[in-house]
């Protein structure tokens, strides 16, 4: 006992005791004051350090304050990371809002605005993909290059629009002779106006050629080709759909925008797994979800969409008129009657059904599995170019680009989709009139007319 006292006491003869029981052990100083022995055996060990001294309970009651602080600042970063998210929620709410706010204004003002929309769209989109591989010392060294590529993308513009529009331009200016002779022959000789302006930009480019450029301006030269192919292929076939009809413009870009939202939300709120590598934000949660929603969403937006005459009827001329037409067999309901386990508690015994809604559930099945491989292919493209959006022209969502990319996709298999099972592939009266009206000259259809009267005559006679 009087050396377990001396021992707690810290006595010169306690050290010396401790000295002789452990005489190969290590010693420690403490403060410069004695040598502190470290037991060699694991018992020693662990009976030596079984009571602390003060100074080391001390210590060890100090070095508890760091988890606190460290769990404060942890806290602190993940309250400001999560006020981030909402907030940038918020912007990008906003500017959905702001946006689904201006496509019904310009839905609502007609076919030609639609257009005059896809358009703007196009220029945004080619000036965001223009100056992705644009660079400044280069762009010096080379004063106007930057306007040969701008002459190339309007070139193709007048080439693919003047393709779509010369039936819609007949028709509009018939009545005039005049405007009627001029716009006949500017349809006539339009390929041929297309061609010698690409040719002009074409000995442009050669011209301009400078030495220790060359790999950079047939790289732009490349690059410029390419954008073209891609905006002006999915900007053809999505002013086709205008016109056979807004309903067939506006189901599958609604489609995709409320796939793409939902993928968002659900992605948000539920997303745990990881879908694909070129996009870690994408979550397997947010693309089953959005899928269920977008299916749903296509159903129902259809019946909406086709009660309105204005949104089902093809435009056939470029007037901006409102629109009658027979709506079509797409567009008469059918009826169906309901099971018995349902008409028990509801007073509806059938429930009304388009048969468009067919229609538009493969629609939804498209834009909810196939149409978001567009984006990850953007986000692939993105990622080779180390870029986190194409630009910055809407706020919370990039570019319009970064907007537009499941768009194409879609637009080119509503296209074929509307060709391959909507249009009715056999030739009826009506079709063959619209498409002398479409074909021919009135010198042509009053041949026609001459032609048709004689066949008739000769048969009646016979």
């Amino acid at each position: 006992m009087a050396l377990q006292k001396d021992h707690y006491s810290g006595s010169p003869r306690a050290g010396k005791q401790r000295d002789q029981n452990y005489p190969n052990s290590p010693t420690v100083k403490t403060n410069g004051q004695r040598d502190n022995p470290i037991p060699s055996s694991p018992s020693a060990r662990s009976t030596a350090f079984d009571s602390p001294s003060p100074r080391l309970r001390h210590r060890r009651r100090r070095s508890t304050e760091f988890p606190g602080d460290i769990n404060r600042a942890n806290g602190s970063n993940l309250m400001t990371a999560s006020e981030s998210k909402y907030r940038s929620m918020w912007i990008r709410t906003c500017s959905s809002l702001w946006m689904l706010g201006g496509v019904i204004f310009i839905i609502y003002m007609g076919h030609l605005y639609i257009w005059a929309m896809v358009v703007v769209i196009q220029i945004f989109m080619a000036r965001e993909l223009f100056l992705l591989l644009r660079r400044a010392h280069e762009e010096r060294c080379l004063p106007g290059f930057r306007l040969l590529n701008w002459h190339f993308f309007f070139t193709a513009m007048l080439f693919v629009y003047g393709r779509i529009f010369r039936q819609q331009l007949v028709n509009t200016v018939s009545s005039d002779k005049f405007f009627y002779k001029l716009v006949s022959g500017l349809i006539k000789y339009q390929m041929v106006i297309c061609y010698f302006l690409y040719i002009a930009g074409f000995m442009w480019f050669i011209l301009t050629l400078k030495k220790k450029m060359y790999k950079y301006q047939f790289s732009q030269y490349a690059w410029t080709h390419m954008i073209l192919i891609v905006v002006f292929t999915q900007s053809s076939f999505t002013v086709a759909n205008i016109f056979e009809g807004i309903f067939w413009f506006l189901l599958p870009a609604a489609l995709i925008a409320m796939n793409d939202v939902a993928a968002y939300f659900f992605g948000v709120y539920f997303g745990k797994t990881p879908l694909i590598k070129l996009s870690p934000k994408k979550t397997w949660e947010g693309f089953i979800g959005a899928s269920v929603a977008t299916m749903i969403s296509a159903f129902v937006f259809a019946n909406v969409m086709g009660q309105f005459q204005w949104l089902t009827c093809p435009r056939k001329d470029l007037s901006t008129g409102w629109l009658h037409c027979d709506p079509g067999p797409l567009f008469r309901p059918e009826y169906y009657p309901l099971p018995w386990w349902i008409t028990r508690f509801t007073p509806w015994k059938e429930m009304s059904v388009l048969p468009v809604q067919w229609h538009a559930l493969c629609l939804g099945l498209f834009a909810s599995i196939i149409a978001p491989f567009g984006g990850f292919f953007a986000s692939g493209f993105k990622r080779a170019f180390k870029i986190k959006d194409f630009g910055d022209s809407i706020p919370g969502h990039g570019g319009f680009t970064d907007r537009m990319d499941c768009q194409m996709v879609m637009a080119v298999f509503a296209y074929i989709y509307i060709q391959s099972f909507i249009i009715p592939q056999d030739y009826s009266v009506e079709m063959i009139l619209d498409q002398i009206m479409r074909s021919l000259s009135r010198e042509e259809q009053q041949r026609l007319y001459v032609k048709l009267g004689d066949i008739l005559w000769q048969q009646i006679q016979g």
